[in-house]
């Protein structure tokens, strides 16, 4: 095994969130094609609050591996947060950053390295289908990120996500927006830089479920489009435009009738449906107000990012940090 460097090509950042019987088969694969890439590098895991023994496997590789070290947080931050932690810990030339569950093909690293070389500092793996993923996600996907082309600030390359290697310039740029409600690709792609996409297919997950259900996809949603886009906040101006239009013209209606026919005795469903309706549409426009509302107070409390509970570290003990 060679010796930790201070400064080497690449910084590997894998987020953890209990993935403890993938993470072995990972360091291998991983271990392997960094080699075959010929790059000096280091590895830093940053587990999110696992349940089960993802810790103690990881306590375990960087026993063996010098180049491995981990981070703990004291409790779940969430996959965002994870690979931010992962980046302020970096070191390297160029960082690259892959999910713990083998869905991303560490094998792919040696075509990053090659673009990067090439002068590239935004390097993102493209995924060339969605086949492993449920149908109602990837139709979600879809429409996601059709709203987010429309409405958003950024416009995202089909297909790409977290697997991908920034330049150093790329990494310190990202780690400038400290922002809490992080939507890293948006971020990816409003840094800017120059960018290629790498197409690979998505391995099929080695081992345990994704842990993205329904409601943490929406949230995630929900922050990368307010976080990209202010037309949340703007339909409401034309929604409450149309709605005055269409008041003003069925009090225009009503009057011509009464004109002409006399006045008729108002229907009370008529009047509650009316209430109902528009009612709906102040609680709703309250609604997305306090979504931006809420991500202000966020950031204006200025908690730091995360809390890291233990360090692990090539030929050194666990010890307890805080960030």
């Amino acid at each position: 095994m060679s010796d930790t460097i201070e400064t080497p090509d690449i910084s590997v950042v894998i987020p953890v969130f209990n993935e403890r019987a993938n993470l072995r088969p990972l360091a291998a694969r991983l271990t392997h094609a960094l080699a075959q890439a010929g790059v000096s590098f280091e590895a830093i895991f940053v587990d999110d609050g696992s349940h089960d023994a993802s810790m103690d496997e990881l306590r375990a590789l960087c026993a063996q591996e010098p180049r491995f070290r981990a981070l703990s947080f004291s409790r779940n931050f969430g996959k965002e947060v994870a690979i931010a932690a992962g980046l302020d810990d970096a070191r390297g030339r160029a960082a690259v950053i892959m999910d713990s569950d083998l869905q991303h093909p560490p094998e792919v690293i040696i075509q990053f390295v090659e673009k990067w070389r090439e002068g590239y500092k935004n390097v993102y793996g493209q995924r060339t289908d969605r086949a492993s993923d449920p149908k109602m996600r990837t139709i979600f996907t879809e429409v996601f990120y059709r709203l987010l082309a429309k409405f958003g600030d950024v416009s995202l390359p089909p297909g790409a996500g977290d697997f991908r290697l920034l330049d150093r310039q790329a990494v310190d740029a990202l780690l400038s927006m400290r922002e809490r409600a992080r939507f890293n690709k948006g971020l990816y792609a409003w840094i800017g830089f120059k960018s290629i996409g790498v197409p690979f297919e998505v391995d099929a997950r080695a081992s345990g479920v994704s842990k993205f259900n329904f409601t943490r996809l929406v949230s995630f949603a929900l922050d990368g489009l307010m976080s990209f886009s202010s037309i949340p906040l703007k339909v409401w101006t034309y929604v409450g435009l149309a709605i005055s239009i269409f008041a003003l013209g069925l009090a225009g209606y009503y009057w011509v009738r009464t004109m002409l026919f006399g006045v008729d005795t108002p229907g009370f469903p008529t009047l509650v449906v009316s209430i109902a309706f528009f009612s709906g549409v102040q609680l709703i426009s309250l609604g997305v107000l306090g979504e931006y509302v809420a991500r202000i107070f966020n950031e204006v409390k200025g908690r730091p990012l995360y809390l890291v509970a233990e360090r692990v570290e090539a030929n050194k003990q666990s010890r307890r940090a805080k960030e």
